[in-house]
């Protein structure tokens, strides 16, 4: 139970972290948030309870093709924004993103790697 909370404290800590630079810095809050800090972490948590080396490699190979559809929505979100609002651009980035995953992954199916 303790390795559990200490999990979820580092990687909240993180969070928090980032969103803390952002306000002070909008380029080092991206260029921070645009690290794959959580998949590291990830990786490292799996590493750390002695997950299967597989198991590790799966994940760091599928975090690669899910995040290629979540790109658009980070060139949609900065012009929806000032036109939307942020609840109705946020509404629409994840219906983007959510169609762009499911286009995605009709895609590249036939290469034989399967998202869904």
């Amino acid at each position: 139970m303790i390795w559990l909370l200490v999990k979820y404290f580092v990687t909240a800590a993180l969070v928090v972290l980032i969103s803390e630079i952002a306000r002070r810095s909008d380029k080092l809050g991206a260029l921070i948030a645009s690290l794959p800090l959580v998949t590291l972490l990830t990786l490292f948590w799996l590493h750390f309870e002695q997950q299967a080396d597989q198991k590790i490699v799966n994940h760091a190979w599928y975090t690669f093709w899910y995040v290629v559809p979540t790109l658009p929505m980070f060139l949609l979100f900065p012009y929806l924004y000032p036109r939307l609002g942020f609840w109705l651009t946020l509404v629409a980035s994840i219906a983007i993103t959510i169609l762009c995953f499911l286009g995605w992954a009709r895609l590249i199916r036939p290469l034989g790697i399967d998202l869904l």
